[in-house]
């Protein structure tokens, strides 16, 4: 059967590239849910770290306090805005009409230079995790590797990533297909993880005991930081399911659902596993992104659990990369759209609807970033995810100021009182991760400089480019 081609407008017809993609290609409510659990969580895989930085006690409680203070406000905030505007490019399109062109750019810029970071995050999980499998091409215990096996590992994730650009090339509807299969894949081994590990003679007791022990214990600034950036990172992502909206089934109705359905899934797949593993052990040595749950799995249920849960974090790293490139490269499509970036990037498949040229893009910088460590990967990407959506969050409230007429589908309760605390909470996390992590004076200063240099160069670009968008605007 032959689908209907997507309807696409080219900048040679003067006008704004749009997207319309037929409702047989678009994402439903249940495959909405499955591809938010993909960008956000992926299962437990990438939380081990937190526990053997930060203690076992405070890993509990920051896995409990850290949806309530950052996931759910970020929730509410996203399911407001892509409720009222479920327009392809998500966050960036709320800053551009909430605060103007200037701050629209920095949203944009900032996003894509996070998100380049964060997509090549995935492909050093899938390695680490292969190398249960595969021990030649596993880290020391220092977190570094001979040449040779630097080589071969970032090898292995450029063939991740490309076999990622061709579920991608084929569309929204393929990769949430991909990602409602994956879910059960990744969760059955982790409840059998759980199922073992908590009904273990003792093993309530055990876990209760290590979260008080280790409470009493002081924790030194520069662990917390990373500590604090591990968690945040596995908690973040609401608000990067928005940018392809358009490419919904029932965008306004279905985003609020599927957010408030994936936030508890959330927190029980890093949770429930979290005290299952320190009932078990507290030992950092076990509790890091060498070992971690396929080790924690073989010593509770032995070899066939390990490898399962192996097998399982293979296939979240996976799904978590296939589903991140999804709305990764839709943000360049949407900026390129507006002529602040090369109107190449708008160009889309007139049979699926993808923006290939930003999809291609995306991958090629994912496989150059995907030669660093997570450790360092995931600080770079908290401290620019953070400064990015501190501009969505201000974006909600000149909305609600400028636009009060808006149609919104959903509306955060409270009026302004309730924004300010939302906004303030999300925040005062960040705070907490640039304190912690720049008060050590052990700090890789070369992380703050790509910050900073990736925050400056969103300023010179909208220099550079501000005459071709209001072009772009003329044209229109």
């Amino acid at each position: 059967m032959q689908t209907a081609p997507v309807e696409v407008k080219n900048f040679s017809d003067s006008q704004r590239t749009t997207l319309s993609v037929p409702a047989s290609r678009r994402l439903n409510f249940f495959a909405l849910v499955c591809v938010i659990f993909f960008t956000v969580s992926g299962g437990a895989f990438g939380i081990e770290p937190l526990v053997g930085t930060v203690g076992a006690g405070l890993a509990v409680v920051l896995i409990i306090v850290t949806p309530l203070l950052w996931s759910l406000p970020i929730a509410l905030m996203v399911s407001e805005l892509s409720s009222a505007m479920p327009e392809e490019g998500g966050y960036y399109v709320w800053v551009r009409k909430g605060l103007g062109d200037f701050w629209g750019v920095q949203e944009g810029w900032w996003t894509i230079c996070y998100t380049a970071v964060d997509m090549a995050i995935y492909p050093v999980l899938f390695i680490n995790y292969l190398a249960f499998f595969v021990p030649a091409i596993a880290l020391d215990e220092s977190g570094s590797s001979a040449w040779q096996v630097f080589f071969l590992r970032w090898m292995i994730a450029v063939a991740l990533i490309a076999v990622a650009l061709l579920v991608n090339w084929q569309g929204a509807r393929a990769v949430g297909r991909n990602a409602m299969l994956n879910v059960g894949v990744v969760l059955v081994p982790f409840a059998l993880l759980t199922l073992i590990g908590l009904t273990r003679e003792g093993a309530s007791g055990a876990a209760m005991n290590a979260i008080t022990n280790d409470l009493s214990n002081q924790k030194e600034a520069g662990l917390l930081g990373l500590g604090l950036a591990t968690v945040l990172w596995n908690y973040c992502g609401w608000d990067n399911v928005s940018t392809f909206a358009s490419e919904v089934n029932d965008a306004r109705r279905n985003y609020p659902r599927a957010l408030i359905t994936a936030l508890p899934l959330t927190i029980a797949a890093y949770l429930l596993p979290v005290l299952a593993g320190i009932a078990l052990t507290t030992d950092s040595a076990v509790w890091n992104e060498a070992a971690g749950w396929p080790v924690i799995a073989e010593t509770l249920g032995g070899r066939w659990l390990g490898l399962l849960l192996a097998g399982a974090a293979l296939i979240s790293a996976w799904s978590l990369f296939n589903s991140q490139l999804l709305y990764v490269s839709r943000l360049p499509f949407a900026m390129a759209r507006d002529k602040w970036l090369p109107r190449q990037l708008a160009r889309v498949s007139p049979q699926t609807g993808v923006p290939t040229n930003a999809l291609v893009l995306s991958c090629v910088v994912s496989a150059l970033f995907a030669a660093l460590p997570f450790g360092k990967l995931v600080i770079i990407d908290i401290l620019l995810y953070s400064a990015a959506l501190s501009l969505e969050f201000f974006a909600l409230i000149a909305l609600r100021r400028r636009r009060p007429e808006m149609p919104r589908p959903f509306r955060i309760p409270g009026g302004m009182p309730v924004l300010m605390l939302i906004t303030l909470a999300p925040m005062s996390f960040v705070s907490l991760v640039v304190v912690a992590t720049f008060g050590d004076p052990e700090t890789d200063m070369r992380q703050a400089a790509i910050v900073m240099l990736a925050l400056v160069s969103g300023v010179a670009l909208y220099f550079l480019r501000r005459n071709k968008a209001a072009q772009g605007k003329d044209e229109g």
